[in-house]
């Protein structure tokens, strides 16, 4: 019983308060997370019962519309510690005014896909390998969503001002009502207006087009709150596009990582490009509760930089290293534990069923590696690190795209590539942990 007390007395204040502060922001972070790609569930849902046809069409137009979306997630990452900082230096309508170069950036970006998106889809669906009769749904529905790609750029950019205010609550209602919109608006115009794969198109973009109008109404409030401008500013657009740069870099190699090894597993066979399907759809879910603790990282570190606090944010670094390991561990018990009941879920197929169970192992085993990933991933975004982690993720891809390439001529399967995804993680934590150690990204002031 003495220890029992005693033992909250020992522990040291700045960790709870680093803890209170991670839960408050993650926990939110990690719910609108989770939301994002229930838009591509709903869907689906609807689409599909409108026919075979339909619903690969969907699957193909929803790919392209993902990676967009995926290369511009920039938009978010650089607006948060860009944000961040100058809240950690006590100047909020400087914050609020970083924040406004983003959303125009994010505006800017947007029109630019349109422009480039409209009269090449057909040429798009075609190059994604859409059948002839999947494909006239593709170009429909890419070409409706096309028209709320600002819209969803806007939300990534306005997202970002929001987690570096420290605030992730209103991201997550938002995400949430969005969800709700969207599957009301896509039932709707499918069935009741008639208007087929168009209706789900239009459903979505009229959702986001909403999303975006919150998010704008709530920065030009803060704005005017603390008389910040709202109008575009080319010097301070120019800048959030270079920070953006790097960050840029970082997902587009990042992205090239995860098509080699489908590419590598549909080589494999039906049976192992079936079994990586459902693992990656897995490793990606557990990716939502990893990101959520570096969303938290990105904003607290760029508070404590921009604060002037070198101290603080190394103290905050480790602490979310911490709770990256830990949770780390706890989903990978949780897969272990759960994988007998999973993959029923996804398939009857014994031979995928057999193909998958050891990669699992594998998946499992690597989750404490992917934790502290995913944490120093965060951290050193919210430095405004962006160049070092473009170079990082080179010298991963370099690293990955040989080992993973070998897979089928040196035998091992499936369980064989996630294990040169675990190796390609490894060395990210590597290149990751390194930097962290040197403490070069412990860069203070209101900009870096």
């Amino acid at each position: 019983m003495v220890l029992m007390t005693q033992a909250p007395a020992r522990r040291p204040p700045a960790r709870r308060r680093h803890d209170r502060e991670i839960v408050a922001l993650a926990v939110p972070a990690f719910g609108a997370l989770v939301a994002e790609p229930l838009f591509v569930m709903a869907d689906s849902a609807i689409v599909g019962h409108l026919g075979t046809a339909q619903l690969a069409g969907l699957g193909v137009a929803s790919a392209l519309l993902t990676t967009a979306v995926s290369v511009f997630v920039f938009l978010a990452y650089a607006t948060t510690a860009a944000v961040a900082r100058r809240v950690g230096a006590g100047d909020l309508q400087a914050a609020i005014r970083q924040g406004m170069d983003g959303i125009w950036l994010a505006l800017l970006l947007g029109a630019l896909v349109i422009a480039a998106v409209l009269p090449t889809a057909p040429a798009l669906v075609s190059l994604f390998g859409a059948s002839h009769t999947a494909a006239p749904y593709a170009t429909t529905y890419l070409r409706v969503s096309a028209l709320g790609i600002p819209a969803m750029l806007v939300v990534l950019a306005a997202t970002g001002v929001l987690r570096g205010l420290q605030n992730t609550r209103t991201p997550l209602y938002v995400a949430v009502a969005g969800f709700v919109a969207n599957a009301a608006l896509n039932a709707a115009l499918v069935y009741g207006a008639g208007l087929g794969i168009a209706g789900s198109a239009w459903g979505t973009v009229i959702a986001q087009c909403g999303m975006a109008a919150v998010y704008l109404t709530v920065v030009v409030r803060g704005a005017r709150r603390h008389s910040a401008s709202l109008r575009p500013d080319a010097a301070g657009i120019r800048a959030s596009a270079r920070a953006g740069v790097p960050l840029l870099v970082r997902t587009l190699s990042l992205r090239a990582i995860l098509l080699i090894a489908t590419a590598v597993a549909a080589r494999l066979g039906d049976a192992d490009i079936a079994a990586h399907q459902i693992i990656l759809s897995l490793w990606s879910l557990l990716a939502f509760a990893l990101d959520a603790i570096a969303i938290a990282g990105q904003a607290i570190i760029g508070r404590y930089l921009g604060a002037d606090d070198a101290a603080g944010a190394r103290e905050a670094c480790r602490r979310m290293v911490e709770w990256g390991l830990a949770v780390g561990v706890v989903l990978g018990l949780l897969v272990i534990v759960g994988r007998p009941a999973f993959l029923p879920l996804f398939t009857g197929d014994p031979t995928v069923k057999d193909t998958a169970l050891p990669a699992l192992l594998v998946v499992a085993l690597s989750q404490p590696v992917c934790g502290v990933v995913f944490v120093l991933d965060g951290v050193l975004m919210g430095a405004g690190d962006g160049p070092y982690l473009a170079w990082a993720m080179l010298v991963t891809l370099a690293v990955f795209t040989p080992a993973a390439l070998l897979v089928p001529a040196l035998g091992g399967g499936l369980t064989a590539l996630w294990g040169a995804m675990t190796l390609m993680m490894t060395v990210r934590m590597a290149t990751l942990w390194l930097r962290a150690r040197s403490g070069r990204w412990l860069v203070t002031g209101a900009t870096r």
